[in-house]
């Protein structure tokens, strides 16, 4: 007879873990918990405190991943704290679909099929990867499908899960054929993806209200109709203007590319150079006779231009590349193709986007070309070769200041000093017979700072690259701040004052241009390279001062828990400029005065958290197809119908449709909920998004402080064991596949342990799987008690183990509300379950020692504390423990634990006894290993010696006076730091200047490095002079629990 396979024990404890989520969370659902309405104005309710916090709406072009789950769970976090704190609390969740993302891909899937047909056959060949067919691994490699770049083909790429055509991105995620050819309709992305998306969150717990979810783009009429208010309003005060703007462009798109328009380079912006124009002398070489008489410039990109005044050459790359092509004015100008292509962009050739090559060069068909400079000293100066030119970086053309740059002097020395290395080139000794020149006075450095650095940091030669990198760092930045300029129209200036002035004088008269590049490579969505372009775009004008002063008050007032992200913030407000706000291609809402344009994704997610406010009354689906509670259409809501719901003291609209009560209601829902508790977001959203909500949130209520965001909380990345999380290595979860390996509560837990700063965090699967055994075993403990209540000590509670156990109660309640209000969830998970459960087996154990037994109501207060604390991490497996404690309401409806006094002395107590206990056991390993190292012989003629049979415990009154001496200098110099000991040296120095303490100093620096450990654990007092109790009575009163924990 065949038997049933029994299933493994930790897939047991999951599975039993995933039966109670599931029941809770129909529990949830039924019951409408999460569904929060604002009491009505005149209500008694209406007093009560609300917490209102979102995230980011994460974009629709894939699955949620771990990394977007372990940000959530900061929001579910605060929002299970907050409730507990008796807070009405709000969590509504939207979906982003605004930009070029799925248009992108949609658009790649169209021309898969035009090219290789349906279903598209491929060409083969060796570094083809093929496509993964099990869908759970695939998922693991890419969950977003859109993030799609251009890599070179290898078989490194096949190996490592690279994939070159979209289609077979889509067969990745577990999508059929069939299934695939509806996404090459951008709006099938956006009916395919927001539910699956809902179900994950709800297959977590999220405490979502599902009634206030939506999707963004003029697909859902409701949020588009909000978006046309807020840029109607944002361009009425000032904040919108039109016309000529640099921006990192995409030329496949034909429009502007923003961060989140990016499959890489999200924060890259634009680099702004000063182009200067060396112009090649005539008669030309042969290989410039192409030229005629056309001027021909060799254009070099500068952040430097205060320093012409010291060119001795010109810089080439042997065998970079370099193409002549004629701009816009009929110049010829040279530089590598790359360059071109963003010139070519920013109108400096006669059609846009457009490079007429009339040449291609290498850098030694150039080297040699006498120039005229401008600003130079001297009449003609020379194209010299230079081997540390990049070419993805500048124009490959890089003029020569040996006075004040260590790279320039270090390889104009190199040639003077290699004849060879003249001949090889074809350079004469006229060609480097120049010396620096001064031109810059900095301080310490003289007025020929580069030749001063390379001394000082023994440079030898142009390959000395780390040496000349010191050299830099060191002059570059003080030359900056304290350098005075010694020659030309600005003689006398500091150079940051003198820099933009010349910059301008040299573009006034002809001799040098502004350029633009990224500062790093930046690849569009739709996989090309990215240039920067000068083009009409329509920008919110960020860097206006006013408008940044009134961003900076928003920063001021709001909560960032970390002085890092406040740092950042202050660091994005003073670089940030216009951001180009439109396109004229993907999906959006279109500009409401100029419908050629949409608005992008970074400026139609600024204040969307106040449409949250309102849209379960206007849309009952997330796409708006189906109206919400209110019965209303989207073209009841005008513009002056979104100004009486969101502005104060704004009148209702004459003309409107709207029941005036269904008005007062979402005006109501407005004030009550809003400002935004809590934003919370990942640290990469600082320099965009997050700034921009400061931004819109002051111009749209500009004089209502009380709107602006009280809070953001910014967090890093996440790794998953220890490692990056990718894709291409597998290293990689979802949120669905998190949950179905490690149930719910159990990846919650690990998420919860996994870090709180603005470091990257760490999501370890063995905590998540520890995490399934200790609430396991905690739900198998709780049955265990509650069924064997009876049998339990009543009455008092005058016991030391139940004084010790109440007040290490009452301490972790304390210390998890003060971690949870500070948003440091690990602390609160080792204080609100670490300690607690560490308090309850030390209690188990004392009760097991002697013949009182556990108390009754000991035992419930600390199942019930338990269940409350840990409810905001792990709720399912507190809901039903709830409701085995026969609770009637849910757990969600349950307030924070009351507490009563810590008894700091019981606390104390308790942790001599523990440090007591581990320190006898200690010393019994000591003597067992010590016997066992005697032989087995000895050990048979003396079967006693494998253990320990008696131990004499001695108690000192008092410590000897050295040891006196040395704590009470511990203790000063402790203070004295802060908190912080010296280290060890400067500590034996104190010592060893005291006599009392001098002659026994062998044992001084042992006895520090035990207090050090001692203060370490249990704080300051532990340098005191004596104990606050008795420490005879207290041993004699516990000492069958030490003899029990020893055996």
């Amino acid at each position: 007879m065949a038997t049933e396979k029994k299933k493994p024990e930790s897939f047991a404890k999951r599975a039993a873990l995933r039966e109670i989520e599931l029941l809770a969370q129909k529990k949830w659902q039924e019951d409408k918990v999460f569904e929060e309405d604002a009491p009505a104005a005149d209500s008694p309710d209406s007093n009560q405190e609300k917490y209102f916090v979102t995230f980011p709406y994460p974009y629709m072009n894939g699955r949620l991943h771990l990394g977007h789950t372990f940000c959530i769970s900061k929001a579910e976090f605060a929002v299970g704290y907050q409730r507990l704190k008796g807070k009405r609390c709000l969590f509504p969740f939207g979906f982003h679909c605004t930009g070029m993302p799925i248009p992108a891909c949609a658009k790649k899937l169209e021309r898969e099929m035009a090219k290789f047909g349906y279903p598209p056959q491929f060409p083969v060949d060796e570094e083809e990867p093929t496509p993964v067919k099990d869908t759970s691994a695939a998922e693991k490699k890419i969950a977003d499908p859109t993030k799609f770049t251009k890599k070179p083909k290898s078989k490194v790429m096949a190996k490592t899960g690279g994939i070159k055509y979209q289609w077979q991105i889509m067969l990745s995620l577990g999508l059929k054929d069939e299934e695939i050819k509806e996404f090459a309709n951008p709006q099938h992305w956006l009916k395919y993806f927001p539910p699956r998306a809902q179900e994950d969150l709800k297959g977590m717990g999220a405490k979502v209200d599902w009634r206030r979810s939506f999707i963004t783009t003029d697909i859902n009429k409701y949020y588009d109709s909000f978006v046309r208010w807020q840029f109607l309003r944002l361009r009425e005060r000032g904040r919108l203007d039109f016309g000529d703007r640099y921006s990192i462009y995409s030329p496949e798109d034909g429009q502007p590319c923003m961060d989140h328009d990016r499959a890489s380079g999200e924060g890259v912006a634009g680099q702004e150079y000063t182009m200067i124009k060396m112009a090649v002398q005539k008669p030309y070489t042969q290989k410039l006779a192409f030229a005629g008489d056309k001027s021909v410039f060799l254009v070099a990109a500068t952040l430097r231009a205060e320093t012409m005044y010291g060119q001795t050459n010109c810089w080439l790359h042997p065998d970079i590349k370099y193409i002549a092509f004629e701009t816009c004015t009929g110049d010829i100008f040279v530089s590598t193709r790359r360059a071109a292509r963003n010139m070519a962009y920013q109108k400096l050739t006669a059609e846009f986007g457009k490079v007429t090559e009339l040449a291609v060069l290498s850098g030694q068909d150039l080297l040699g070309l006498p120039l005229s400079a401008p600003r130079c000293p001297f009449p003609t100066v020379y194209t010299l070769p230079m081997m540390t030119i990049k070419e993805d970086k500048g124009t490959g053309v890089v003029t020569s200041v040996p006075s004040d740059s260590p790279d320039d002097f270090a390889a104009l020395r190199d040639l003077k000093k290699k004849e060879a290395l003249r001949k090889k080139y074809g350079i004469t000794d006229e060609m480097v017979a120049f010396e620096p020149v001064p031109i810059i006075n900095i301080p310490d450095f003289g007025d020929l700072s580069a030749v001063k650095a390379c001394d000082m940091f023994k440079v030898n030669s142009q390959n000395d690259k780390d040496k000349l990198q010191e050299a830099k760092e060191k002059i570059y930045l003080k030359g900056f701040y304290e350098g005075v300029m010694l020659v030309g129209e600005c003689k006398g200036q500091k150079v940051q004052d003198a820099k933009k002035i010349l910059q301008k004088s040299m573009i006034d008269e002809n001799q040098a241009m502004i350029y633009y590049e990224p500062e790093k490579r930046v690849v569009s969505r739709s996989g090309d390279d990215c240039v920067v372009a000068k083009t009409d775009q329509w920008v919110l004008q960020y860097g206006d001062e006013e408008w940044k002063k009134q961003a900076k008050q928003v920063l001021d007032q709001a909560e960032t828990y970390s002085d890092e992200t406040r740092h950042n913030f202050i660091k994005t407000l003073d670089w940030l400029h216009d951001h180009a706000c439109a396109r004229i291609y993907g999906l959006g809402t279109n500009l409401p005065w100029d419908e050629k344009w949409l608005i992008e994704s970074l400026s139609d997610s600024t204040i969307y958290m106040a449409y949250y406010t309102v849209v379960h009354f206007l849309q009952s689906v997330v796409d708006g197809s189906q109206p919400g509670i209110g019965n209303i259409e989207p073209a009841q809501m005008t513009p002056e119908v979104w100004d009486f719901i969101f502005f104060k003291d704004r009148p209702i609209p004459s003309g409107n449709t709207i029941p005036e009560d269904l008005l007062q209601k979402m005006r109501n829902e407005f004030q009550f909920w809003y400002p935004l508790d809590l934003r919370v977001s990942g640290k990469d959203l600082v320099p965009n998004h997050l700034t921009y909500l400061m931004y819109n949130h002051v111009a749209m209520w500009p004089e209502e402080k009380n709107r602006w965001p009280q809070a953001i909380r910014a967090n890093g990345h996440l790794m998953l064991n220890s490692e990056k999380m990718s894709k291409s290595t597998g290293n990689f979860l979802t949120l669905s596949q998190a949950v179905q390996q490690f149930s719910a509560d159990g990846m919650r837990f690990a998420l919860a342990d996994a870090g709180d700063g603005v470091e990257d965090a760490n999501f370890v699967d063995e905590t998540a799987n520890s995490g399934i055994l200790r609430l396991h075993t905690q739900l198998e403990w709780t049955k265990e008690v509650l069924a064997n209540l009876d049998n339990m000590r009543t009455g008092p509670k005058d016991l030391f183990m139940d004084q010790v156990f109440e007040t290490s109660i009452n301490s972790c309640i304390q210390l998890a509300d003060e971690s949870f209000g500070k948003m440091l969830f690990r602390d609160a998970l080792k204080f609100g379950f670490f300690e607690l459960q560490s308090a309850r087996d030390q209690y188990r154990d004392m009760a097991a020692s002697g013949q009182d037994g556990m108390h009754r109501e000991l035992v419930l207060r600390f199942v019930e504390v338990q269940c409350l604390l840990l409810a905001p991490f792990c709720p399912h497996i507190c809901e039903h423990i709830w409701g085995l404690l026969g609770k009637s309401s849910s757990i969600m409806q349950a307030r924070w634990p009351t507490t009563g006094a810590v008894d700091s002395l019981k606390l104390a107590e308790s942790q001599y006894l523990q440090d007591a206990r581990h320190d006898f056991h200690t010393r019994i390993e000591g003597v067992i290993s010590a016997r066992a190292k005697k032989g087995k012989a000895a050990a048979a003629s003396q079967p006693g010696m494998k253990y320990c049979i008696n131990a004499t415990i001695y108690v000192s009154k008092e410590y000897l006076p050295w040891q006196q001496g040395v704590l009470t200098t511990m203790k000063t110099v402790y203070e004295e730091g802060n908190g912080v000991f010296p280290d060890n040296k400067a500590m034996l120095g104190k010592f060893s200047r005291i006599a009392d303490i001098k002659k026994y100093m062998k044992k001084v620096m042992p006895f520090v490095q035990y207090m050090k450990e001692q203060t370490t654990k249990h704080g300051v007092s532990a340098l005191n002079l004596s104990t606050a109790f008795d420490e005879v009575p207290l041993l004699e009163q516990n000492i069958s629990y030490l003899k029990r924990t020893l055996e």
